[in-house]
C-alpha cells in the first residue's frame, strides 16, 4: 500500500524536496547563536544543555554528524584567546549590546613564507573517531542526516581566519604559493576525513554539506575567473565525493552568489543553503524562477530582516511571502539564512517556527 504523506518521516521530507518534489510539508532547519538558543530552550521549559529537545519542540527535519577529532593537541592554548587545537585559528571575546561572540585575531599565517606553511602542524585523518558516526546514524535514524557543514571547505573563509581577509583577496590574484599550498594541505585532509566518515556510516548520512561565501550584498566577491581557477576544482571534488555515494550535495554561500549557480550545476551541486533575500539577485521568486528546475534551495529567511527587527505578525507575513515563492512543485526547505542572533526576539522565532509548520504543508 502507497504511504500516506501523514506517515512521512522528516528524512523522506528532506529527500523529497531536496529532489525538487512536493513532500508533505517543508522541510525545517535552525541555525542561532548562544544567547537566542538559551531563550528557545528556557521557552520551551527545556534545560540548558538539551539540543535534541529544542529541535523537536522547533519541527526540526536534519540532525548533524561528524568524526570527533581526538589526536593530539597540534597547537597550544594562549591566554585571553581560543586556539583551534586541530588548524591553530584564534579568537578573541567581544562584546557588544545582546551578548558577545568570538572574533578572530593574531592570524599566525599571515606573513607566512612557504617553508613555514609546510610545517604548519595540521591533523591526519587517522586521528578522528569515525567509530562514533554509524552510532549517531542509528540514533537519528528517521531524520536527515548531514555530513560537513559551512566550513567545508571554505578556502576564503577559512584561510582568511588564518593569513586575514585582505591577504586572501591578494593571493587569490597573485597566485601567491603560500595561500595555494595551504589550501592543498587542509582540503586534501579535509576531503578523505569526509571520505571516511561517509564510509564509516555504512549509508547512514544523507546529505553532504560545503560552504563558501562567494557574494557582497551587492555583487560577487570575487571575479568568475578567479572562482574556477583556484576554488571550483575543489568544490568539484566534495560534490564528486557526495555524488560517489549517491546523497544530494548542499552548499553554503551568503551573499549575491547566484553568479555562481550555474557552477554549482555543473559540478553536480544539488540545494544551494543561505540565500539572503535581501542580496542582489537572490529574491526568491528570482531564484525559483531561474534555476528552481534545476536546483533545490534551502533558506531564504533573513537573520537581519522581519526576524530581528519586525512584530510577530511582521515575521509570519515574511514566512507566508517566501513559502509562496518556494513551495510550488517542492525543491525547497526552510531556514534561517544564517545562525539566528542574539538581538532576535524570541517570539518572533518562535512565530517563524509555527508559521513554518502550518503554512508550508502541501495537503
Amino acid at each position: 500500500m502507497e504511504m500516506t504523506r501523514s506517515l512521512v518521516t522528516p528524512k523522506e521530507r528532506v529527500l523529497t524536496a531536496f529532489a525538487r518534489e512536493e513532500p508533505d510539508r517543508v522541510p525545517i532547519n535552525y541555525f542561532a547563536n548562544p544567547g537566542i538558543d538559551g531563550r528557545l530552550k528556557a521557552h520551551f521549559g527545556l534545560d540548558a544543555g538539551d539540543d535534541e529537545g529544542l529541535l523537536q519542540s522547533l519541527g526540526v527535519d536534519f540532525r548533524s554528524v561528524g568524526a570527533p577529532y581526538v589526536g593530539p593537541r597540534l597547537h597550544p592554548e594562549l591566554p585571553d584567546r581560543r586556539v583551534d587545537p586541530c588548524w591553530g585559528v584564534r579568537t578573541r571575546y567581544v562584546e557588544h549590546e545582546s551578548g558577545g561572540y568570538w572574533d578572530y585575531c593574531d592570524f599566525p599565517l599571515r606573513g607566512a613564507t612557504l617553508e613555514e606553511v609546510e610545517a604548519w602542524p595540521m591533523p591526519s585523518p587517522d586521528d578522528y573517531d569515525y567509530a562514533a558516526i554509524r552510532d549517531t546514524c542509528e540514533r537519528g535514524w528517521d531524520y536527515a542526516i548531514v555530513a560537513g557543514g559551512a566550513g567545508l571547505p571554505d578556502v576564503i573563509n577559512a584561510t582568511g581566519m588564518i593569513r586575514t581577509m585582505e591577504q586572501v583577496m591578494i593571493d587569490l590574484i597573485t597566485d601567491d604559493p603560500v595561500f595555494l599550498r595551504y589550501v592543498e594541505r587542509k582540503s586534501t585532509i579535509l576531503l578523505e576525513v569526509t571520505r571516511r566518515a561517509l564510509e564509516a556510516a555504512q549509508g547512514g548520512i544523507d546529505v553532504l554539506w560545503l560552504g563558501e561565501d562567494l557574494g557582497t550584498q551587492r555583487g560577487p566577491l570575487i571575479s568568475p575567473k578567479l572562482y574556477r581557477k583556484h576554488i571550483k576544482p575543489w568544490h568539484q571534488a566534495f560534490a564528486a565525493l557526495g555524488n560517489e555515494y549517491g546523497i544530494p550535495v548542499v552548499i553554503h554561500s551568503c551573499g549575491s552568489s547566484s553568479w555562481a549557480f550555474e557552477d554549482f550545476i555543473e559540478i553536480g551541486i544539488n540545494v544551494v543553503d543561505t540565500l539572503q533575500p535581501e542580496a542582489k539577485d537572490m529574491a526568491p521568486a528570482y531564484l525559483k524562477a531561474r534555476y528552481g528546475d534545476r536546483l533545490a534551495f534551502h533558506g531564504c529567511v533573513s537573520t537581519a530582516g522581519p526576524l530581528a527587527y519586525g512584530s510577530v505578525d511582521d515575521v509570519v507575513a515574511d514566512v507566508r511571502q517566501t513559502l509562496a515563492a518556494m513551495m510550488p512543485g517542492g525543491g525547497y526547505a526552510l531556514s534561517p539564512t544564517h545562525q539566528i542572533q542574539d538581538n532576535t526576539p524570541t517570539e518572533n522565532v518562535v512565530a517563524m517556527y509555527e508559521a513554518a509548520r502550518q503554512y508550508g504543508r502541501y495537503d
